[in-house]
């Protein structure tokens, strides 16, 4: 698709496709499937659907096993199933009028093997699974990074913009992948409604905490050690680029995916994020650095030359995202799906040095 080609209406436009009367006359007593529950989106989203009296019952799909009361989600009932096994997602949407589809791996430790077979495959098996348990909507959070990094990228992108695959990172190839599969799939599956949020980098207190960011055996000292990022001791002065930044907050979130959940809006992608726009020198300041800014230009000049190398680790493949600023527009959410932001981007990335979650 050429970036002058809008989207239309349709799955992934503005036009009514599965949206049902519940936008006027709001459902109750909903049963509500989760998949990765326990990860930042879940710890953003899980205790919304506990407090809302539309949620009558929560499936949570994980494959490590965890108890939902130990977390206060007496809603919440737990499955131990993996989204590379269609039947078992199969039988535990079972009875699911909405299916949130949240497990991804985005860290790339694993091999690339098995990160497509979960991101991809897996993405694609839960909607199949959906649809053939008769789920009304399926909810699936994507990313800023489907949009791509690319150098004719307009300086705020809406919705109309088209999805289009990074050059290198892995991550942000398959977020666009998918958005353009899950549309396919919708053509062959009229029911779910498909729901998209594209948020850009989530911060919160439960940001970190459960990912693997080193690997293999050295996971359990990487959830450890990057549980919570740290202010630095004392004051370093550091050269820093002013490249622009948006973040959201894990509450706002599932904020946005409640919207979805209860079909407050009409099925389509949707942006989500913090008010305000912000710069590294920014967060370089909060994590205690002297910062001396530097003009964006030659730092993203140097973050595309250096992604363009060959044979980069995946870690290394994230500085892709640096070649470009991916600014969002979030004008749609708002006004179709009734969305606002509380934390500012500001608010967010402070409160992911918070000891205690807000209360």
């Amino acid at each position: 698709m050429s970036p002058a080609k809008k989207r239309g209406a349709g799955a992934l436009g503005d036009g009514p496709r599965g949206l049902d009367e519940s936008a006027a006359n709001p459902e109750s007593d909903l049963t509500v499937a989760v998949t990765g529950p326990t990860g930042t989106f879940g710890s953003g989203l899980i205790p919304l659907l506990q407090d809302d009296d539309r949620i009558g019952r929560i499936i949570g799909i994980a494959r490590r096993p965890f108890d939902p009361a130990e977390r206060g989600w007496t809603k919440m009932e737990y499955r131990q199933g993996d989204v590379r096994d269609e039947d078992a997602l199969r039988e535990a949407f079972d009875g699911a009028d909405v299916v949130v589809h949240l497990a991804f791996l985005i860290t790339g430790n694993a091999s690339r093997e098995t990160t497509r077979a979960i991101n991809v495959d897996g993405t694609l098996n839960v909607f199949r699974a959906a649809a053939a348990a008769g789920a009304r909507r399926f909810v699936y959070a994507s990313s800023v990074a489907a949009y791509g990094f690319h150098a004719d990228n307009p300086e705020k992108i809406d919705e109309e913009w088209p999805t289009r695959p990074a050059a290198k990172l892995f991550y942000a190839q398959e977020k666009a992948e998918l958005e353009g599969l899950l549309e396919e799939e919708t053509k062959q599956h009229p029911s779910p409604a498909l729901f998209l949020l594209r948020p850009p980098i989530v911060l919160g207190p439960n940001v970190l905490g459960g990912k693997d960011v080193l690997p293999g055996p050295l996971a359990p000292l990487g959830r450890k050690l990057f549980s919570r990022p740290r202010r630095l001791p004392f004051p370093v002065p550091m050269f820093v680029p002013e490249h622009p930044m948006q973040f959201v907050h894990e509450e706002d979130v599932g904020r946005a995916l409640v919207q979805c959940i209860v079909a407050a809006g009409p099925p389509g992608a949707y942006n989500i994020a913090g008010d305000d726009i912000l710069t590294a020198s920014d967060v370089a300041r909060e994590f205690g650095v002297l910062a001396i800014p530097l003009p964006a230009g030659p730092a993203q000049a140097a973050a595309r030359a250096f992604s363009r190398l060959p044979f980069l680790p995946p870690v290394a493949e994230w500085i892709e995202a640096a070649s470009r600023p991916a600014i969002m527009d979030t004008t749609k959410a708002r006004e179709k799906l009734g969305w606002r932001p509380r934390y500012s981007g500001l608010e967010a990335l402070r409160d992911t040095f918070r000891v205690d979650s807000p209360s």
